[in-house]
């Protein structure tokens, strides 16, 4: 929690939100709805390892300075699966799967967890995730975490068909979810879609309208963040 002097006394206020974002132009989007104290907004860089090396130096400094997060949230644009997540849907992460950390194998794709360690999915709360999607209209299911961005329908058809929920793919989502998960701390995953999952086609990427659609969202979600704590997880 954070404490702040009111008259003379402490009081206790919602938990501190730090939002991951990859890049300043995310970064920027979703800080025009949440200029507000206790909530950090940072771009913590492209990819799983470096979101969460950036992530996790943010939650150490932060609770070394005695104000830790309460929550992390990744957040940014993303690919969306056709027609589930359509250009311009939001979508919010009922899971955050790692889609391709494992091995190859004859008979197919093996997730890291059948190698018989690490995990690859975290879950943000389930309240959460319901006042989101009703606060925002985001469509809640599985956001993939890449770090090769899918490139062709045969490769979105086999992601699909691994991860049936499966709405949208990242690149930053399970690395912000790793560093989150080292401190404690839950974390929630946002995106706004830019483009289809498939073929790569410039002409139908729509990011200057997925970083409005970002700032948007942001903007209904504020209350939410603010209202929200550790004993809803």
């Amino acid at each position: 929690m954070v404490l702040q002097a009111q008259e003379g006394q402490l009081t206790t206020s919602a938990v501190r939100v730090l939002v991951a974002t990859a890049v300043p132009a995310e970064r920027d989007a979703v800080a025009q709805a949440l200029a507000r104290p206790g909530i950090d907004v940072i771009a913590a860089g492209v990819g799983p390892a470096l979101a969460a090396a950036s992530t996790a130096t943010a939650l150490t400094t932060a609770a070394l300075d005695g104000a830790p997060y309460g929550l992390v949230v990744s957040a940014g644009i993303a690919g969306g699966f056709a027609p589930h997540a359509p250009v311009g849907a939001l979508v919010v992460a009922a899971e955050i799967t790692a889609a391709d950390l494992g091995a190859e194998t004859p008979d197919g794709f093996l997730p890291v967890t059948e190698l018989g360690f690490g995990t690859v999915t975290h879950r943000p709360p389930e309240a959460l995730v319901r006042e989101v999607a009703a606060a925002t209209g985001a469509r809640p299911g599985a956001i993939l975490t890449v770090s090769t961005v899918t490139g062709s329908a045969v490769r979105a058809a086999q992601l699909r068909e691994r991860h049936p929920t499966a709405l949208a793919e990242a690149m930053e989502g399970f690395g912000v979810a790793e560093a989150a998960a080292a401190h404690r701390t839950p974390v929630l995953e946002l995106r706004a879609v830019s483009n289809p999952v498939g073929p790569r086609d410039r002409a139908a990427w729509r990011i200057g309208d997925a970083l409005a659609a970002l700032t948007e969202a942001f903007g209904k979600l504020a209350p939410v963040l603010e209202g929200w704590h550790p004993h809803d997880r």
